[in-house]
């Protein structure tokens, strides 16, 4: 998430925003990878983007194909042969692709590195969240698509709350001591600090970090037991990698219900937030998702 750091800002800045209604007439979209131009409406699209997904949907935007994948409850509607298979996450399937006649491609994240052949079929747009300014470039996103397809004010007024969300959770994190997010996944486990893929945590959602000393990288630092008992946080934050992804593994829970975990300041005084895995690993940025993140995480406070 962090390859185009340098990139969103000049993005940020030069992004055409549509007058308020749906696009009439040719438009030039700036995204994460170039420009490209749109002629009208489009009336078909195709979206490898989870986060796109999200936000179209809570926008009641029409999505004609869908990468098959484990969803969330909310978006498991894409799952039914309705919607047009398109490939992985990963690896798009051209031939269905190119079959199915689209108008419009979305990638971000994981299918960023397939933009270029993608967009040789149809108009692509690359929107990938920006991990070192992720609320801004998310929401950039979000008003984005919201303008495309004349969805201006749907997108305003959910951002208006979900903003008024975020104030009340920086309220909650300022006093809440010190925070360590973990991911679990076969058996072992990593950290992530500010600047990482979950860095928001810590930057725009205001946790003081335990550590300092975590190396951002797309797959975490590994650590131990010992470790998160060494940094003692006050709050420990866990994403279970394997159920977000519907793979058999072991549970978070059991997996740190050990001796030393039991010595931490987090696990004693039962504050430890089994964060929603599917929302943070698959889909973080889209409009309902982020919300999702952010109840989430004012309620676990709040106990």
């Amino acid at each position: 998430m962090k390859r185009m750091t340098g990139l969103f800002a000049s993005i940020a800045a030069g992004a055409i925003l549509f007058a308020g209604a749906a696009l009439a007439g040719e438009v030039t979209v700036k995204h994460a990878q170039g420009e490209t131009k749109l002629p009208d409406v489009p009336q078909k699209v195709i979206t490898f983007d989870l986060s796109s997904l999200d936000t179209l949907d809570t926008l009641g935007v029409k999505v004609a194909g869908v990468p098959t994948i484990k969803m969330q409850d909310y978006l498991s509607k894409y799952a039914a042969d309705d919607y047009i298979k398109v490939g992985t996450l990963f690896e798009p399937d051209y031939e269905a692709v190119n079959a199915a006649q689209p108008d419009l491609i979305i990638v971000g994240g994981r299918s960023a590195a397939k933009y270029a052949e993608l967009a040789k079929i149809a108009p692509t747009i690359d929107l990938t969240a920006d991990a070192a300014n992720f609320v801004k470039s998310s929401e950039d996103n979000i008003r984005t698509l919201a303008n495309i397809f004349g969805k201006d004010k749907e997108a305003e007024d959910a951002l208006t709350k979900l903003n008024a969300k975020k104030d009340e959770l920086k309220t909650l994190t300022a006093k809440s001591g010190t925070g360590l997010l973990i991911l679990t996944t076969g058996g072992k486990m990593s950290a992530y600090g500010p600047g990482s893929r979950f860095g928001v945590l810590y930057g725009e959602f205001g946790v003081k970090p335990a550590a300092d000393d975590i190396k951002p990288g797309g797959h975490g630092q590994p650590i131990s037991f010992e470790y998160i008992l060494e940094k003692n946080p006050d709050w420990l934050y866990v994403i279970d990698r394997d159920a977000a992804i519907g793979r058999e593994g072991v549970a978070a829970e059991k997996f740190l219900d050990n001796a030393v975990i039991a010595q931490t300041n987090a696990w004693k005084n039962k504050q430890v937030i089994y964060l929603d895995g599917s929302a943070w690993y698959l889909n973080a940025s889209g409009l309902t998702s982020m919300e999702k993140i952010v109840d989430q995480l004012i309620a676990g406070l709040k106990k």
